[in-house]
């Protein structure tokens, strides 16, 4: 039986360790991502239904439990070990119960590899639970209506070819003021998380990735929250510290409930929006106006990358975020160029909150029609002149 393996994590030496005994003692690659966003699109496009054993490095509690969780719904052919140096009593159950069906130490030795993967290919039957397939949910790919993808080549050749002067104009425009490339890529997850080089003309520096955090506190969809050490510190000094699960770490005490509200807002900012964003260049605030760097977004939809309407597709931090029973159902339906979030509150000065822009996404994918369609398309007209600067 033909089993293969992924390993999700990003320690460099834990990674290097695995690799190196798969190239010694299994004689196969070890299949290496940083996130499971990924991992779901190798699952999906390229092993199929092959039995496949997931080592899953661990992070934290709520946030693993909750991936391996969605991991396990809608994959049953995974057998999945947690690479971990130790794990709690209480922790063990909390991972076994959303689906790990092992661990195993980063130090781990080849023979035990060896022998795990000997045992596998003789009983690849437990691997293989496709008997509950029946009970559980299945991440059924989503396939475009061959209308909408007929009238999505129709509408994407038309406006490329209406529009070639304008983007000459516009890469010339982008040349002259700033340094760098003219159309910007970055990888964004689309429908059924398939990852796809999503094209843009660039209005910001080149160096504005790198400048996100600096700029944390204009996200749109941000949550404000208190700093926990201060919290922390005020925890320590009363009595009722006593009457809590205190987490510790190397530096720090922090009661749990309060650590499950900081992640609870970790997932909630998934969405990044920046109001007034200084990273823009003066070409750049021109463009995005009038959304004219969104035009070469007509090439992903020329490609298949993309519909004209449907879900945004996300950058990867905030797809990962989103990879959760409740969230997964915006991935079911095509990525587009424009959508129902767009038209009905578009930027809004941040009035537009991430719940209500995932529900408007769900309900999209739910219930997207060729007359939904035509109605966001009629709406864009109106919404194409955005009246504040994001």
């Amino acid at each position: 039986m033909n089993v293969k393996a992924i390993y999700i994590g990003r320690k460099q030496v834990y990674i290097e360790h695995f690799k190196k005994i798969f190239a010694l003692e299994i004689k196969d690659r070890l299949e290496v991502t940083e996130n499971h966003i990924t991992a779901i699109n190798l699952i999906r496009q390229d092993y199929g239904q092959m039995p496949l054993i997931i080592f899953y490095e661990q992070n934290t509690v709520q946030t693993d439990t909750e991936r391996i969780r969605f991991l396990r719904n809608h994959f049953t052919h995974l057998y999945i070990i947690l690479v971990t140096i130790h794990v709690n009593y209480e922790d063990k159950i909390v991972y076994l119960k959303s689906g790990v069906n092992n661990t195993a130490s980063p130090q781990i030795k080849p023979e035990v590899i060896r022998d795990f993967f000997l045992w596998i290919t003789q009983y690849g039957s437990l691997l293989n639970n496709q008997k509950k397939a029946e009970t559980q949910k299945q991440l059924a790919p989503f396939k475009m209506p061959w209308p909408k993808r007929a009238l999505d080549i129709i509408i994407s050749a038309l406006t490329l070819i209406f529009f070639s002067p304008l983007f000459i104009l516009t890469a010339l425009a982008i040349r002259i003021e700033s340094k760098g490339p003219i159309i910007y890529k970055s990888k964004r997850v689309g429908s059924n998380y398939r990852i796809f080089n999503f094209l843009k003309f660039r209005s910001m520096y080149i160096d504005a990735d790198k400048r996100m955090k600096e700029y944390e506190a204009l996200n749109q969809y941000q949550i404000p929250t208190q700093n926990t050490k201060e919290k922390q510190n005020n925890s320590t000094s009363s009595s009722v510290i006593f009457d809590e699960v205190i987490l510790i770490s190397d530096d720090e005490l922090i009661p749990e409930k309060e650590y499950i509200a900081h992640k609870r807002v970790e997932t909630e900012n998934a969405f990044k929006k920046f109001e007034h964003d200084p990273r823009i260049t003066k070409v750049g605030h021109l463009l995005r106006k009038y959304s004219l760097d969104e035009l070469p977004q007509l090439i992903n939809i020329l490609k298949g990358d993309m519909s004209i309407v449907g879900n945004r597709p996300l950058p990867l931090y905030e797809a990962e975020a989103l990879t959760t029973d409740q969230a997964v159902g915006r991935f079911l339906a095509p990525a587009g160029l424009t959508g129902l979030w767009q038209v009905e509150k578009r930027g809004d000065s941040g009035s537009l909150s991430a719940l209500e822009r995932k529900n408007l996404d769900i309900y999209y994918a739910q219930h997207f029609s060729f007359l939904l369609d035509l109605k966001i398309i009629l709406k864009t007209f109106t919404a194409f002149i955005q009246k504040e600067d994001v």
